[in-house]
């Protein structure tokens, strides 16, 4: 007899649940002057436990909504700004851009240092551009033929006096003095001196020729203290036996503006001067054609 009094008992609590769930209510707005009733609505229990939860529901999805698809969620931590994104992802682009031009840049200038370390002979400095783009053709191929040379001679002669191959490039290319002082030694191609000797008292300033780029300075032990500018129109001008450099690699540089100082360093020096060089599209040209020392 005693599990059936517990089955009763438990279905008279489940009956009480289930009547205080489903008992209804009355809930009425009054008049509090004259107690006149405005507005009536009779609920149960239950009924306000199932709006409220399809309350919250809505609640959360249309918040979930709003921060999704709108711009408020870039003031909530964790959510990164759309501009944010977009700056990011151009300044990759940029980045990836001066990595290459850097790349381009550093192989120029290794070419180029070999033939200033004296690591590639004069002769064969039209190589450079091949060089540093990692190309290199058969020195046999490049020899001319006979009927190539006949041609080059005869173009050379009618072209040896022509006003265009001298006064107009001049014209284009106006460079100063990097110093005054009586030349030592001259361009001399049979000498395989690809440059003039200008002698000049220690400490002398040393001056730009030009406006350009500092693409090389440094030391080395043939040539000491040396420093290189790029110019426009592919010209690039060489400085060295400097006693100090004033410019640094990658600085720019005004026409005239000293970027070194007369001195004797390096093993092939014999005293305080200048040995400079000019090179244009790869080849050494005399610089008492564009430059007067004195």
């Amino acid at each position: 007899m005693k599990p059936k009094f517990v089955a009763v008992v438990n279905k008279d609590k489940k009956n009480k649940l289930k009547q205080k769930l489903t008992d209804k209510y009355r809930l009425v707005i009054l008049n509090e002057d004259t107690f006149q009733e405005r507005f009536s609505l009779k609920l149960s229990r239950l009924n306000v436990f199932v709006l409220g939860g399809l309350f919250s529901v809505l609640l959360i999805v249309l918040t979930t909504l709003l921060i999704a698809f709108t711009s408020l969620r870039e003031y909530i931590p964790g959510y990164s700004s759309t501009s944010l994104k977009k700056k990011a992802t151009r300044l990759i682009y940029e980045t990836d851009s001066l990595k290459h031009r850097l790349g381009i840049l550093e192989n120029y200038t290794r070419a180029i240092k070999l033939v200033l370390t004296g690591e590639i002979k004069p002769e064969r400095t039209d190589s450079i551009i091949q060089i540093a783009s990692g190309k290199v053709f058969n020195e046999e191929k490049l020899k001319p033929t006979k009927q190539d040379s006949i041609f080059r001679e005869k173009v050379e002669s009618e072209d040896r006096y022509s006003v265009s191959n001298t006064a107009l490039e001049r014209a284009k290319n106006v460079f100063f003095s990097p110093l005054t002082g009586n030349i030592s030694q001259i361009y001399n191609i049979n000498e395989k001196h690809f440059a003039v000797d200008i002698v000049a008292q220690s400490g002398t300033p040393v001056k730009a020729i030009a406006d350009g780029t500092v693409i090389l300075a440094e030391w080395t032990a043939e040539t000491g203290y040396v420093i290189m500018l790029q110019h426009t129109n592919q010209y690039v001008s060489v400085y060295k036996h400097n006693g100090t450099l004033l410019k640094e690699q990658g600085e720019i540089v005004k026409s005239g503006e000293v970027i070194a100082n007369v001195g004797s360093t390096g093993e092939l020096s014999t005293g305080p001067h200048l040995h400079f060089e000019l090179w244009n599209d790869g080849y050494p040209v005399n610089p008492t054609n564009y430059i007067d020392f004195q």
